[in-house]
């Protein structure tokens, strides 16, 4: 695939620099291997409006597939859902039921994320929890349909 992706890392404390971006990274790494065109993760800040503002920023750019890595938990600062929320106009819960089933899984803490995925435009976004483990376990399955997604998107047949 030769379509734009972007990796948005959300956490307070790697914005500030007190965290090096770990999981960014490595869902960087997955969809240049899997062939998206794709820069270096971008670091915002927990917060809905600023979530919001970086996806709507990414849609209006022209990503097909956008992939935020935290903010995803019921800590007071994890409102990635919620600015997701503000920006997808289809949600596509299968996905995120998904990454909850596998990551639940490799241990119960999974069941703690409240990570959303669905349509903006022409671009699919979802969430993944922040740990490098999730990001791991989660890129195949948001990489087995993204192309199919972007084609339906595009008006192609199922």
């Amino acid at each position: 695939m030769s379509a734009s992706a972007v990796v948005l890392t959300v956490s307070d404390r790697s914005a500030s620099g007190a965290r090096a971006d770990t999981a960014g990274p490595l869902a960087v790494a997955a969809l240049r291997e899997a062939e998206w065109e794709c820069a270096d993760a971008r670091v915002i800040p927990d917060g809905v409006d600023t979530v919001e503002a970086a996806l709507r920023e990414a849609v209006a750019g022209g990503a097909r597939l956008i992939v935020t890595t935290g903010g995803t938990g019921v800590a007071p600062r994890d409102l990635t859902p919620e600015g997701t929320d503000r920006v997808i106009e289809r949600e596509v819960p299968g996905i995120a039921e998904e990454l909850r089933r596998r990551s639940v899984a490799e241990k119960p803490g999974g069941m703690l994320s409240r990570g959303r995925a669905g349509i903006a435009g022409a671009a699919l976004i979802v969430n993944l929890p922040g740990s490098s483990a999730a990001v791991v376990s989660g890129m195949p399955v948001i990489l087995s349909i993204a192309d199919h997604v972007c084609q339906q998107l595009d008006g192609a047949d199922h």
